[in-house]
């Protein structure tokens, strides 16, 4: 396949910048490392993408780099982890997958089976996935990456305004008197988007800034207001900004009066949270909380911003639906430059809670323990009453336990690499390596994970295949391929469809290309907040990224199962803000107010392990490095990892810069040279994800964290665990140094293919 130019979407995190592709005439026949002809291709911003009008970030500039770099090209099979893998042919690798999945279904049910995906995968992977797990085989034992970072925004806005999805939008940025970003360093994490925000705020000196994060990280160094909580006193902080504004009766009654419920239970909380008292509990100064309070009551258009730092919470849905409490306690939604804006993680996360990608949802926005919203699934799809499971499937974290307990028979693990990235890694490879039979489908090898499969499934990738994907700001935009994929990678939602097939059923999955699962998967948004029945890939690819909600312009066929506001039904050149008439998808049709206390961490700093550790990424990495460490270009500007540590806490344990530290958890350990630095709070300390076995010696900062996680969104506290450091004796710190943080040439597979 040869282009002149194609408009796609950056496949890293949640911003969606529009990329243009073009192919590099001069590397046309040029070989790559696995001895196939490829293109070189020159990746530019797409100045017509209404999301990111022309930016990008390096990680989009050099994205295309690693097309070619390290590709899994055929399935490959072995009957234990200790045998050496070997080429099969697809036609053996997906009838061993379906003879698996057919032996465990008659030894231990549907729910032996389960599938752990990710916010890499576009709207018709995960739409096919939900049919074949949840709906033919009758399991919800589907979870996704998402958990791991978007699920407390999921649930906190369920319960707070009735449904998930952002009611903002990146104008919003642009509008703004007042923007409040907590526990999201979007300067690193959402690069495009800071910058946006950065302009305006330049521009307009009025603007006010605030920045809530235990590091001065480079976000924090652009606000007014840094301050620098203590890890788990978010609730504080939030309850405390409430306090002062009920205090100075800076609320908007009739809002409050006419739109809310459970306003006066979320006031008699408030009241216990005065400004001695936040002030010593988050350790910040009384008049810094003043005067964030203050900046909040005088701004006609606050916007709040939160990612990770929030959601990855053992009080993850509190924290959300707290910082939410300000907007209703404030009337601060609706409207042009303010709301509620949960910043997402990956490129199609919000694709993924659509499409109901995780173990608790189904399509369409709708839930797996609603009657109605399992026999709308049901009859839509053409299978018998009852096939859809009532219960909850397993998280993330249960599929691990499920190991652990021999109640999991198959897990397939699609786009995404949990031997690096779910909490308690020690125990989360030992559980996989019980597995009895593991299925990885990638893009790359080698993998974190792969060494722990018995299955490997080359998948096409970001310019491989064509198909949607969704943004934070609800945008969708058609990905389009622009490359054929090499060897014989498949596209993600083709593998899961074939071996539905193979399990008998053909009916179920007719599709023969990815226009045609959309086309299907858009019926079931119908009535729904998420109203996508006006889309389709050819309206995508002739009028470029759109916003839902956009209804079919012929109206509806069938009537919502709940009363959804016309605000939410508009035409797609108004479906900028959710709520715009203040009206709710929820029963009353009122948004809802919590009342909740801090619990703080799930596991605080104690004598033994006196310390916080807190973790995140880099700018120019993502995730796990599965794509980025493959670029040259990223991997010389973060050649390896590092641990921050205040000056302070350095002298005490008797560490030098870039000396070697030893971090330990009451779970495990790492190494890291040392980055003194005041940007960090004294007590807290700070390492990035991004470094798995594969890119450095005992660097992975998910040998410390635990499992402990929210009660109603499921998700791991990932952000928090306390640790105790102590300095390792060496003879040379630089030949130390150089040892541990080993930057990887990965090696081509060719000789193992």
């Amino acid at each position: 396949m040869t282009v002149d130019s194609v408009k796609t979407l950056c496949p890293y995190c949640g911003v969606g910048c529009g990329l243009e592709v073009l192919p590099a005439p001069q590397a046309e026949n040029a070989v790559n490392g696995q001895g196939q002809a490829g293109n070189s291709w020159k990746v530019r911003g797409d100045r017509a993408h209404p999301s990111s009008q022309g930016m990008v970030c390096v990680k989009g500039a050099t994205v295309a780099e690693a097309l070619n770099k390290d590709r899994l090209l055929y399935p490959m099979i072995r009957e234990s982890l200790d045998e050496e893998f070997r080429r099969a042919s697809w036609d053996q690798a997906l009838e061993l997958i379906t003879s698996r999945i057919q032996t465990v279904r008659s030894t231990q049910g549907a729910d032996g089976v389960c599938m752990y995906g990710s916010g890499q995968l576009q709207t018709e992977d995960y739409y096919i996935a939900q049919k074949l797990l949840k709906g033919c085989l009758g399991t919800n034992n589907f979870d996704s990456n998402s958990r791991l970072c978007m699920s407390s925004a999921v649930a906190g806005y369920v319960q707070s305004l009735g449904s998930d999805g952002p009611p903002c939008c990146y104008e919003d940025l642009d509008l703004t008197d007042c923007a409040f970003l907590i526990g999201a360093n979007a300067a690193e994490c959402h690069p495009i988007l800071h910058n946006r925000l950065q302009k305006h705020h330049k521009k307009n000196r009025t603007v006010k800034m605030v920045v809530v994060d235990p590091r001065r990280t480079k976000t924090a160094e652009d606000a007014d207001l840094h301050l620098a909580i203590h890890p788990g006193t978010d609730i504080d902080l939030l309850n405390g900004i409430a306090h002062l504004l009920l205090r100075w009766n800076c609320v908007d009654t009739d809002f409050i009066a006419n739109h809310t419920v459970g306003f006066s239970d979320f006031a008699a909380v408030t009241q216990h949270y005065s400004p001695a008292v936040v002030s010593e509990r988050c350790g910040i100064s009384v008049g810094d909380l003043e005067t964030a309070a203050r900046w909040w009551a005088d701004s006609n258009r606050v916007l709040s911003l939160w990612s990770m730092g929030v959601n990855q919470s053992s009080e993850g849905t509190a924290k959300v639906r707290a910082i939410i409490n300000l907007h209703l306690i404030t009337g601060q939604i609706g409207k042009p430059g303010a709301g509620p804006f949960s910043l997402t993680g990956q490129p199609n996360a919000m694709g993924g809670r659509e499409t109901g990608g995780l173990c608790n949802l189904l399509p369409g926005y709708r839930h797996v323990q609603f009657p109605d919203h399992r026999a709308e699934l049901e009859q839509f799809w053409g299978l018998p009453a009852g096939r859809i499971s009532p219960d909850w499937g397993r998280t993330a974290w249960d599929i691990i336990t499920g190991l652990e307990t021999d109640d999991v028979g198959l897990l397939w693990i699609v786009a995404t690499n949990p031997a690096v990235s779910l909490p308690d890694l020690e125990r989360v490879k030992t559980a996989l390596k019980r597995s009895p039979f593991t299925i990885h489908q990638d893009a790359y090898y080698p993998t974190e994970t792969a060494q722990f499969a018995h299955v490997l499934l080359p998948a096409a990738q970001w310019g491989e295949k064509t198909g949607t994907m969704t943004n934070s700001e609800r945008m969708v935009t058609l990905c389009q391929a622009f490359c054929s994929p090499p060897g014989e990678a498949r596209p993600d939602w083709e593998i899961i469809a074939d071996v539905g097939c193979r399990l008998g059923f053909a009916d179920q999955f007719p599709f023969t290309n990815a226009a045609e699962v959309y086309a299907e998967y858009v019926q079931l948004t119908h009535g729904r907040v998420c109203e996508m029945t006006g889309l389709s890939h050819d309206r995508l690819r002739q009028e470029g990224p759109l916003q839902w909600p956009i209804p079919k312009a012929n109206g509806k066929e069938l009537p919502p199962q709940i009363h959804i506001p016309d605000s939410l039904l508009q035409t797609a050149a108004t479906a900028k803000r959710l709520y715009t008439d203040h009206q709710f998808p929820t029963a009353d049709g009122r948004a809802h107010f919590s009342a909740y206390h801090s619990r703080g961490l799930a596991e605080p700093p104690d004598a033994a392990y006196p310390f916080v550790l807190t973790t995140g990424r880099l700018y120019g990495h993502w995730h796990t490095q599965t794509r980025t460490g493959r670029i040259e270009k990223i991997r010389q500007m973060h050649p390896h990892p590092f641990l921050e540590i205040h000056p302070r806490d350095a002298a005490r344990i008797g560490v030098e810069d870039q000396g070697l530290v030893e971090v330990r958890s009451r779970r495990g350990m790492a190494r890291f040279p040392a980055k003194i630095t005041a940007a960090i709070a004294p007590g807290t300390v700070f390492v990035p994800i991004h470094w798995g076995e594969l890119w450095a010696d005992q660097a992975e900062a998910n040998a410390m964290t635990h499992n402990q996680s929210c009660p109603d969104s499921k998700q791991p506290e990932l952000k928090a665990c306390a640790v105790q450091l102590a300095p390792v004796a060496t003879e040379s710190t630089q030949a130390d140094h150089a040892l541990f943080a080993k930057t990887l040439e990965v090696a081509s597979v060719s000789s193992a293919l």
